[in-house]
């Protein structure tokens, strides 16, 4: 029985696309100098198509696939996907939640336990043969007692507050509405829980909705000794105001895993101690991608299995 076509959008990893090739015909419609007279020619053969939160799925592309029914995405975002419109168009759109959960939440500790102890600067402090020249390195800050405040308390953010008990933290958190069921105090006033907070980790969606929701005026009320952490989207924040804030000191530390214009980081953020950057890999381990591209394909299956 010969293999059902599948569309891939863009780059995939190679131990999911190897996958996809043992189960479906597939086409890489990155690899096509004429993406968009291919898919005049050919979108009636695709019933099924993958993409990323990287490569997305806009209204025009989604105009395109006239015969998918089902576009599985490599991510949880889903703000680089028109789901909506998507639906409009009766296709029903996948991602890969929970699987994920646990190591993004391990790197929201890491840049705030990185941050706060100061140690990209004191790895630099002792590269730099400070040390061995008989300089000490400034006392850091500690969390344990602190009060910590999720932006956020979905999937993930649940996973961190779970996590930052375990250090002895004291977790808030905001959210649009309150969650009965959370054992954490909520506050409505985003800018009182920063003035109330040693340290702010960003968990919430990207989006239009949520463009820039730690604004200058958070960012300040945390202050000279708070912490700001993002593994949300880089669009939450203001990032001229994050870095000009750490720059000036108004804001004492921050660990930033995700950016407004990926690959591109403001380079004022390079020459400053108090700030820990890291790649978008929130969810970047080994096993973590397994799992989330074993779920890509899962969706799929279950989908044809039903249809």
């Amino acid at each position: 029985m010969p293999k059902q076509p599948l569309l891939v959008l863009g780059p995939l990893m190679p131990y999911l696309l190897e996958e996809l090739e043992k189960r479906y015909a597939v086409e890489k419609l990155y690899e096509e100098k004429d993406a968009l007279g291919f898919l005049e020619t050919n979108a009636s053969r695709f019933r099924a198509a993958v993409t990323s939160t990287f490569t997305g799925l806009k209204a025009d592309m989604i105009d395109l696939l006239t015969a998918v029914e089902i576009v599985s995405s490599f991510g949880v975002g889903t703000d680089s996907l028109d789901v909506a419109y998507a639906e409009k168009k009766g296709i029903k759109v996948a991602n890969t939640p929970d699987v994920l959960n646990e190591d993004t939440a391990n790197m929201a500790i890491v840049l705030l336990l990185a941050a706060t102890r100061d140690l990209v600067a004191n790895d630099r402090f002792v590269r730099s043969g400070r040390w061995a020249r008989g300089e000490n390195a400034p006392l850091a800050l500690g969390i344990e007692g602190k009060k910590v405040g999720l932006v956020g308390l979905g999937r993930i953010g649940s996973v961190i507050a779970r996590k930052l008990e375990a250090f002895g933290c004291d977790v808030v958190y905001h959210t649009r509405n309150r969650k009965p069921d959370a054992p954490y105090t909520h506050y409505d006033d985003l800018v009182a829980m920063a003035r109330d907070c040693a340290a702010l980790i960003a968990i919430l969606p990207g989006g239009a909705s949520t463009q820039g929701i730690i604004s200058r005026q958070v960012l300040q009320a945390l202050g000279p000794e708070g912490t700001f952490v993002n593994i949300a989207r880089g669009t939450v924040v203001d990032e001229a105001a994050l870095v000009e804030l750490l720059q000036s000191g108004e804001l004492g530390r921050a660990g930033i895993d995700v950016f407004v214009d990926e690959p591109n980081v403001p380079e004022a953020l390079f020459t400053l101690d108090n700030v820990v950057l890291q790649p978008h890999m929130g969810s970047a381990t080994v096993e973590t991608r397994k799992a989330m591209a074993d779920r890509v394909v899962s969706n799929l299956e279950k989908y044809f299995a039903a249809n």
